[in-house]
C-alpha cells in the first residue's frame, strides 16, 4: 500500500506492506531507505539517495523544485577553486551542519557536493533564478560555461566574498554571505551578464538582468563595468545603467542610482573610483566621475564631479569644507564604512 503526503514542495512516500523488502516498487519512485527518520535526498548531480538499512520502515523525499537529472559534464578544473575562501567555506558549512543536521541536505545541495567555488556559485544562481519555463539545469549549463572560460571571475568573487566578511557586521560567514545576501549573488549575476554582453550574446544578457531585477530587487545593466572586492549593502533598489564604471573596493548602500540625465546618450553615466563609498538613497547622475577614495553622504544627489578623497553631501551634494577648504579623507572609506564622522564638521549640527 503507498501513501502520499505533501509538505512544502516536497512528496512523501511511504511503502506500507508486510511483503519481502525487495519486492519492485513503482517505477516512479527513487529507491527507498530503510531509516524511518532519514529523507533520502535526491544529490545535486548523481541523484543518488543515501541509503540505510535499520528497519522496514521506507520514506523518499522527492525535490520537486529542482529538476532530478542534470546531463553530465567533466569535472570543473581547479582554476575555479577561489583558494582559500573555499576551503574556509567548507569548513564553515561542516561546523554549520553539525549545529543544525536540518540543513544538511540543503547545505549537501548549494555547497558540500560541489567540486569547486564556481560549481557552487553557478548552482545557486540557477536555483535562485529559475522559473518554470527557465529552468535551473538550462541556467546551470550556461552559467558554468561563462565561469570555466573566465577564472578571474571567480578571483572576483572570492574578492566579494572577502569584503562581505570584513565590511559587513551583519555577516557571519562566508557561507551565509554566498547563501543569503542578495547583493553579493545580483553581482556574481552581474558578471556573468556582462561576459555574455561583451561576447555581444545580449539577448542571454538583458534575461538574466531582468532575472536579477524580478528576483533580487536589483537592476545593473549587463554592459557596466564592475571592478572586484564589492559590497551591495542590503542591496534592494540598487540601480546602475549601462555604461556605469564601478571601481575596486567600492562600498554601496541600497537605494543608490547610478543614472543618467535623461538628456544625454552614449557615455551617460557616472564612473566610480577605487575605495569610494556610496550612502544609502543617493542618486549619481550623468556622465561624472567620483573620485578614488571619496565618500557620499546618504540621500544626496550627485551631478558634478567629485574630487578624489572628498566628502560631499546633499541636495545638491556639495564638499565637506567647501571648495578651498575641503576636509581630506585619510582612510579608504569603501573598506571603512564609516558613514557619519564627516557630521562632526556641522558645527550647526544639533538633535
Amino acid at each position: 500500500m503507498l501513501s502520499v503526503s505533501t509538505s512544502r514542495g516536497h512528496l512523501l512516500y511511504k511503502l506500507c506492506s508486510s511483503s519481502s523488502p525487495h519486492n519492485n516498487h513503482p517505477s516512479s519512485l527513487l529507491p527507498i531507505p530503510k531509516d524511518s527518520m532519514a529523507p533520502c535526498i535526491d544529490t545535486f548531480r548523481t541523484c543518488k539517495p543515501q541509503l540505510s538499512h535499520k528497519d522496514d520502515s521506507r520514506f523518499c523525499y522527492m525535490n520537486l523544485f529542482r529538476p532530478v537529472h542534470f546531463p553530465s559534464r567533466a569535472p570543473i578544473t581547479n582554476s575555479l577553486d577561489g583558494g582559500d575562501v573555499w576551503l574556509k567555506m567548507l569548513e564553515e558549512a561542516k561546523s554549520d551542519v553539525e549545529q543544525e543536521p536540518i540543513l544538511s541536505s540543503y547545505y549537501h545541495a548549494s555547497i558540500t557536493s560541489h567540486p569547486s567555488l564556481g560549481s557552487a556559485l553557478a548552482n545557486i544562481l540557477s536555483v535562485k533564478l529559475s522559473t518554470l519555463t527557465l529552468p535551473s539545469n538550462t541556467l546551470f549549463e550556461m552559467f558554468i560555461s561563462v565561469l570555466e572560460e573566465s577564472p578571474e571571475m571567480v578571483e572576483s568573487v572570492k574578492q566579494d566574498l572577502v569584503a562581505a566578511k570584513e565590511r559587513d557586521p551583519a555577516c557571519l560567514s562566508y557561507v551565509h554571505c554566498f547563501l543569503s545576501f542578495k547583493g553579493f549573488l545580483a553581482c556574481q549575476a552581474h558578471r556573468i551578464a556582462h561576459k555574455l554582453w561583451s561576447q555581444d550574446r545580449k539577448i542571454l544578457a538583458l534575461l538574466i538582468q531582468n532575472r536579477v531585477s524580478e528576483a533580487f530587487a536589483v537592476d545593473i545593466h549587463p554592459g557596466a563595468k564592475i571592478g572586484k572586492g564589492i559590497l551591495l549593502d542590503h542591496a534592494t533598489a540598487v540601480v546602475i545603467g549601462e555604461t556605469a564604471v564601478v571601481g575596486d573596493n567600492v562600498s554601496i548602500l541600497h537605494g543608490v542610482t547610478l543614472g543618467g540625465t535623461g538628456k544625454q546618450c552614449g557615455d551617460r553615466h557616472p564612473k566610480i573610483g577605487d575605495g569610494v563609498l556610496i550612502g544609502a538613497g543617493t542618486c549619481i547622475l550623468g556622465n561624472i566621475t567620483i573620485g578614488e577614495g571619496a565618500k557620499i553622504g546618504s540621500g544626496s544627489v550627485v551631478l558634478k564631479d567629485v574630487p578624489p578623497r572628498t566628502t560631499a553631501v546633499g541636495n545638491p551634494a556639495r564638499p565637506i569644507g567647501g571648495k578651498e577648504n575641503r576636509r581630506m579623507v585619510d582612510k579608504v572609506p569603501g573598506l571603512r564604512m564609516d558613514q557619519t564622522s564627516y557630521l562632526t564638521e556641522w558645527s550647526d549640527y544639533v538633535i
